[in-house]
């Protein structure tokens, strides 16, 4: 098992530099929202666990 190395989390650290972002205008922070919309819908199917119940699928 590997250890992790010491410092700040990556993970964080992209979050605040996504959050350091001030949007230009408002199509940018339309734009910033959707980036974020998208990035927790995938990880929302990334994490998704249910099974197909339908055999014609298979």
């Amino acid at each position: 098992m590997s250890k992790a190395k010491a410092g700040t989390d990556k993970n964080l650290q992209n979050v605040v530099a996504d959050l350091d972002q001030t949007p230009v205008n408002s199509h940018h922070a339309q734009q910033i929202q959707q980036d974020s919309n998208d990035r927790r819908h995938q990880d929302s199917m990334n994490h998704d666990k249910t099974e197909d119940m339908d055999p014609s699928h298979s």
